[in-house]
């Protein structure tokens, strides 16, 4: 037996998830292979919020005895919703667009190689590679990264393992003196 109660009063996550297909869904070419893929992707970011929502519950009783327990769902910390999609990034499938024909075209997302698993509803996908922003490309106006000034102690973007490529790097000291009004 169960012995708490539902509470009733859990944020709303099916308005969330139709108010986002109405307003992000919307924009996207149902018929492109870029709006399969971006329809794809909002649909796993919605399952990543629901997924992760959490149960809280509060007791009520006559001196802390916890009688009656009210439990209801809340949406999960963005950041928890982020580091889930950041995760799903880094492993996301490199895919295609197949056209299958019964009774009316259905386009459908397969893998690049025949060896790969199909992307499930989760699955982050894409389907062309990044460009190296480590090179020079006048096409893309990709300036590179070589020359560029880099911060040894930083693990974020401006960091040189990050922004060097793996090229190396070298570093300068500077001393700057100045007068102080002591």
């Amino acid at each position: 037996p169960r012995h708490w109660q539902w509470g009733g009063c859990s944020e709303d996550i099916r308005y969330g998830e139709k108010f986002s297909r109405d307003f992000v869904d919307v924009k996207e070419d149902k018929e492109s292979d870029e709006g399969i893929m971006n329809l794809h992707n909002n649909e796993a970011g919605r399952r990543a919020v629901r997924g992760r929502m959490q149960r809280v519950c509060k007791c009520h009783g006559m001196s802390g005895s916890c009688s009656v327990r009210v439990c209801w769902r809340r949406l999960p910390q963005l950041r928890i919703v982020g580091d889930s999609l950041s995760t799903r990034y880094e492993g996301a499938s490199h895919v295609k667009i197949v056209e299958r024909k019964r009774g009316k075209n259905i386009r459908k997302l397969r893998p690049i190689h025949a060896d790969m698993k199909k992307p499930n509803k989760t699955d982050l996908v894409y389907l062309e590679d990044s460009p190296d922003y480590c090179e020079p490309n006048d096409e893309l106006g990709i300036l590179g990264t070589r020359g560029r000034t880099c911060n040894r102690t930083s693990a974020g973007l401006d960091g040189c393992r990050l922004l060097c490529c793996g090229r190396g790097y070298q570093t300068r000291v500077r001393d700057h003196e100045e007068k102080c009004r002591c």
